[in-house]
């Protein structure tokens, strides 16, 4: 992917388009600027993500499911917004089987300070 400073427009229909997540992956990239990746993931029976040395940030976009912050679980639907920190152990559980999120990952490597 390569960075580019116009501005974009991706809508979910052509994000899903793009099909399967690249090797190694397990999310399909989407756009990238700068530090800023997105990426489209759809977890499929489980979610096998393990902490990011990133911070990153979810848009919940279909579907819903239990959102599992390494502590605490919270319900999450369309429009829901997360934030997790670099490092943070997180996954999604007891999704639907549409289940998608926008995710992107941004900041340096080890998150960023807070002020």
């Amino acid at each position: 992917m390569k960075p580019t400073s116009r501005p974009v427009h991706v809508n979910l229909t052509e994000a899903l388009a793009k099909g399967l997540p690249p090797p190694g992956n397990l999310a399909v990239p989407i756009f990238a600027h700068g530090s800023l990746v997105v990426e489209l993931y759809l977890p499929v029976g489980h979610d096998a993500q393990k902490p990011h040395t990133r911070d990153e940030i979810y848009f919940v976009t279909r579907g819903a499911g239990v959102f599992f912050d390494g502590e605490r679980r919270h319900s999450v639907g369309v429009g829901s917004f997360l934030f997790v920190p670099a490092y943070q152990l997180h996954r999604f559980e007891d999704f639907s089987s549409d289940f998608v999120v926008w995710v992107a990952f941004y900041g340096p490597e080890g998150g960023e300070v807070e002020v």
